[in-house]
């Protein structure tokens, strides 16, 4: 790792509405719906808590008291709720409006539904060994559309050979998608808007720079957007074991 200090703190967003989950969002948020057994957003705190992240940052917004009490007794990482109630910010946003709870330092941002099985050691760890203070405002974790579960898109973006993406254009397909993790720095967001806004718009400022940089995920990414797409992940994951790999948390 080229930065002096390892991030220890995460943003996770856990505020949209889940529509494309209906009917199984309609009296729980997406971020509690159970994908083999254990709520996505256990999944994902799992797996932080695995890479040392400390702390986290929680935004909710839909049925937020669900999660709220879901989070309560939470020790790793410690939970910190970043209260969107009032007004559902979007995915900058939110991320934006905890910019004074998040510090100074590079932070994670995780989409509380972005799982996947492991290839060979540990996806987050390879990101944060990856970030570099000086030459990126933001990396993130992308992954082949060719191995990915239950994505039907056109991808997102290319790489070249140091890592820096660009967005797809054309009518080809795109060889990654955005894997729902990324490690940002605060300054990333200087001169954002205030309200809400997605993501896309600083991540497109830093493509305009050359700061926007990727990192291949290992393993298998699972897109898990609608209720079919829970069993398409769920036999993903069931053959993963069957192999020998795990799912944050276990042994």
């Amino acid at each position: 790792m080229t930065s002096t200090k390892r991030p220890t703190s995460a943003f996770v967003l856990a505020a949209g509405k889940g529509e494309r989950m209906r009917p199984l969002t309609e009296t729980r948020p997406k971020p509690l719906v159970p994908v083999a057994g254990t709520p996505l957003i256990d999944q994902v705190l799992d797996r932080l808590a695995d890479a040392h992240i400390t702390d986290a940052i929680v935004n909710v917004h839909y049925l937020a008291d669900q999660i709220e009490d879901h989070l309560r007794d939470r020790k790793s990482p410690k939970i910190t709720i970043s209260d969107e109630r009032g007004e559902l910010l979007d995915t900058g946003g939110g991320v934006a409006k905890a910019l004074p709870k998040l510090g100074n330092a590079p932070f994670l941002i995780h989409n509380s539904d972005s799982i996947w099985v492991e290839g060979m050691g540990s996806n987050l760890d390879r990101l944060i060994d990856a970030w570099d203070d000086a030459t990126m405002d933001s990396l993130m974790l992308v992954a082949p559309i060719a191995t990915s579960v239950g994505y039907d898109g056109a991808g997102d973006f290319q790489m070249d050979a140091s890592g820096r993406l660009t967005r797809q254009t054309g009518a080809r397909l795109a060889p990654f998608v955005f894997a729902g993790v990324s490690i940002a720095h605060p300054r990333l967001f200087d001169g954002a808007p205030k309200g809400a806004f997605s993501l896309n718009r600083p991540w497109n400022a830093a493509i305009e720079k050359g700061r926007l940089f990727g990192v291949r995920l290992e393993g298998i990414w699972m897109h898990v957007g609608t209720p079919s797409a829970i069993a398409e992940a769920e036999n993903a994951i069931a053959n993963s074991m069957t192999a020998g790999s795990t799912l944050p948390g276990e042994d």
